[in-house]
């Protein structure tokens, strides 16, 4: 987590904006637009609305990283949302990270992986890359991935292996924002502890061989701000291990509410706003737009304005602690 600690320590920022577009938040000018352009280069009819939604996503990202570079220390594309669109929205993914990256953020990937063995390490390949006969290439730019930890370690370390070796960082699911959660995390074993609190042990376990200069490992552990308490005890529980904090904004969660996660030094978590940010021009949608560049730059400022708020809030909170 070094690298990301430093970034986060440059810009004095400890927040990640959630790179995660749909139809409904990419205004559709810019759809419409694009959707002419590709009807002139692409042949196959039935790829026209896919290539014109992947076009419109990368160039609705890259207004937003635009805006956005020099505040936050890093972004998180949720790559859901890409493969909707097939191998087109694939290229728009891995295009966004490498952009992401040639502007000096730090590009945390959001795939949610979990297998086994083989497969795991394949999967991993998002940290790895492929070792060809013409050597090593990154096809994801990406600097850090999420992956779920419930298949044990079998599941883990195959992606752990690849963040030490090529110098990235691995973040687990231990107890995350959404509401049915607690089916599943809050689940009281026989030894009296609650499903995620084993999970947090494990993640804490499997991490400590990767600790790094600023005392947190390679491994770290998804926290959602919608359980501010459980939170705060995790931290405790878990000192040499970053967390991801998403939940902040749209899904309830306040600055007050993550204040718990970080560590006595105001380190040790990244808090994650998407629609947030990425949203932000819906608040303030002028009654129309005269070209796809017109909306683009809608969004830029709307975005960057979100984030500055979401940057100060945080700041304010934590200089309050």
């Amino acid at each position: 987590m070094d690298r990301l600690i430093a970034a986060i320590e440059q810009t004095q920022n400890p927040s990640i904006v959630g790179l995660d577009p749909t139809p409904a938040l990419v205004p559709s000018i810019i759809v419409d637009e694009m959707r002419e352009e590709v009807e002139q280069e692409v042949d196959a009819e039935q790829e026209h609305e896919l290539a014109a939604y992947a076009i419109a996503y990368l160039e609705f990202n890259r207004a937003i990283i635009d805006a956005i570079a020099d505040i936050v220390p890093a972004v998180k594309p949720q790559i859901a949302m890409y493969e909707a669109l097939g191998a087109a929205g694939l290229d728009a993914y891995t295009m966004t990270c490498e952009y992401a990256q040639s502007k000096g953020l730090y590009v945390l990937g959001d795939i949610k992986r979990g297998d086994i063995g083989s497969t795991a390490a394949a999967y991993a390949a998002h940290l790895a890359g492929f070792g060809a006969h013409s050597g090593h290439v990154d096809m994801w730019h990406e600097d850090a991935i999420t992956i779920n930890p419930y298949l044990g370690s079998d599941g883990v370390e195959p992606f752990i292996n690849a963040a030490n070796a090529h110098d990235g960082d691995v973040f687990a699911l231990v107890r995350t924002s959404n509401p049915s959660s607690a089916q599943i995390q809050e689940v009281e074993l026989a030894s009296g502890m609650h499903l995620y609190e084993h999970i947090a042990d494990l993640v804490s376990q499997w991490g400590n061989s990767s600790i790094g200069e600023y005392g947190y490992s390679r491994l770290g552990a998804v926290v959602g701000a919608t359980h501010p308490e459980q939170g705060q005890a995790l931290r405790a529980r878990m000192p040499h291990t970053f967390f991801l904090v998403p939940g902040y904004g749209a899904q309830g969660g306040t600055a007050a509410d993550v204040m718990g996660m970080f560590d006595s030094q105001g380190r040790g978590a990244l808090v994650n706003s998407s629609r947030g940010i990425i949203g932000a021009w819906k608040k303030q949608e002028p009654t129309s737009y005269i070209s796809a560049q017109d909306a683009l730059d809608h969004v830029a400022v709307c975005a960057r304005k979100a984030a500055c708020a979401m940057r100060d809030d945080l700041q304010s909170a934590l200089a309050e602690r």
